[in-house]
């Protein structure tokens, strides 16, 4: 974690290209740990990108390139190292030595951002979850280094190896604890989950690389308030509103936490249980933000996240976003790499229509025509055909009321015993 006073606020960021990454795209990426500093409040006050093309054990690259940097960074002034890549607690701890400043890499700093902006106690439980995990090698290596520096020899208990195997049962205590707290809610979320596998009312998410509208989309497309900034990882807790389609058919939609290049596997599997609400929805609104130079490696990055938990095969509508700020000659060339995307401005309700015509589309591609006759009794299931289906025909008969409709299979099965065998008719039709 980067503990900083309030004057040491000055970073200094290294990023990484090699054989597996270019040069441009690992400027690319070093303009995204900018940002990411940037959220914490760290200012950016020299960044450097080194091409590495064997990783080093002691420094994850040469020890002259270690030197020549540790040494840029100190004449910048900075008070921190940010490194793009993950190094290991062996590597940050020698970087410290030989910088004399504080060293972190891009998943301490999405830890710490995630760590500001969780809001429920599920999600300080995911974070602080994710950050012992992140936290506890690094402990063990800090120690080991004190136990030496104060002269701890083989065979003796010094006291950094004391205190280290205090400090680590202490650690070890909280993560077991904090997985008994987290198993409990997610049991609880599972209660939820079956209740909305259960309801009749089609639900979906929206999904996407973080900030890329996702919350402006689901207030714009629901008209309820929802929590919207500026800024990465604003939404770390799922927020629902009900979505209102022509003919009162009603749409859950799920806001969900924003995907990252490199999201820290701790916080992936911290998190599982939250991010599988993207795995039960009936489909995707995958948001891309057309502005966004980067759009086609994020849209990837969001595809690569979606198959780890179990959603690459979700019915996706694809989202161009903020198609307001673009030319309209680069979204018309978006749209023919993206064919299947709307254009939509969250910001100005732009291409909001078109978008809910498509889910319409969506939840419909698996409904069915069914035939039911309903006694006077049970015209509770008559109002569920209306809110749930589209109704084509319907007559009042002596004894109840016939429908003929088109509805979802979770409907379609609480309309068991009162099916009618035989053609259904079609809309307009009569006996």
């Amino acid at each position: 974690m980067v503990e900083q006073d309030q004057d040491d606020n000055r970073s200094f960021l290294v990023g990484i290209s090699g054989p597996e990454i270019g040069s441009r795209e690992a400027e690319a990426l070093l303009d995204e740990l900018q940002a990411l500093v940037a959220t914490i409040g760290l200012e950016t006050v020299d960044r450097q990108t080194v091409r590495v093309r064997e990783i080093s054990p002691r420094y994850y690259l040469g020890s002259g390139k270690a030197e020549e940097l540790a040494q840029a960074a100190r004449d910048a002034g900075a008070d921190v190292i940010v490194f793009d890549e993950e190094l290991s607690p062996a590597q940050q701890r020698n970087w410290e030595q030989l910088s004399k400043l504080s060293v972190t890499d891009r998943q301490g700093i999405i830890l710490e951002i995630f760590a500001d902006r969780a809001q429920t106690h599920e999600a300080h439980l995911q974070v602080e979850l994710a950050q012992m995990e992140y936290f506890l090698p690094r402990l063990t290596s800090a120690w080991s280094h004190l136990s030496r520096q104060r002269g701890g020899r083989r065979g003796t208990r010094g006291e950094g190896e004391t205190q280290l195997e205090v400090d680590r049962r202490i650690v070890l205590r909280r993560i077991a604890s904090l997985k008994r707290e987290l198993s409990g809610v997610r049991n609880g979320r599972a209660i939820m989950r079956k209740q909305r596998l259960a309801s009749t009312t089609p639900n979906g998410s929206i999904v996407g690389y973080t900030n890329a509208g996702k919350s402006s989309l689901l207030q714009a497309l629901t008209g309820a308030r929802v929590e919207v900034a500026n800024k990465l990882f604003a939404t770390l807790d799922p927020a629902t509103r009900r979505l209102e389609l022509d003919g009162g058919q009603g749409v859950l939609l799920t806001d969900t936490v924003g995907f990252i290049r490199r999201l820290p596997h701790g916080l992936v599997e911290a998190f599982k249980s939250t991010l599988e609400e993207t795995v039960i929805s009936d489909f995707l609104i995958h948001v891309m933000d057309a502005s966004d130079a980067a759009i086609h490696r994020h849209a990837q990055v969001t595809r690569e996240v979606l198959a780890e938990i179990g959603g690459a095969n979700t019915p996706t509508i694809q989202v161009l976003n903020k198609s307001d700020l673009v030319a309209p000659d680069y979204l018309e060339m978006l749209r023919l790499e993206f064919p299947e995307a709307i254009g939509v401005s969250a910001r100005t309700g732009n291409g909001m229509d078109a978008l809910r015509d498509r889910v319409r589309e969506v939840i419909t591609l698996n409904f069915s025509r069914v035939a039911v006759s309903l006694p006077h009794d049970r015209y509770d299931l008559a109002a569920l055909i209306h809110r749930t289906g589209h109704v084509v025909h319907e007559d009042y008969e002596g004894n109840g009321i016939r429908i003929d409709a088109d509805v979802p299979e979770r409907t379609r099965q609480k309309l068991v015993g009162f099916t009618i065998t035989g053609p259904t008719r079609a809309e307009g039709e009569s006996e």
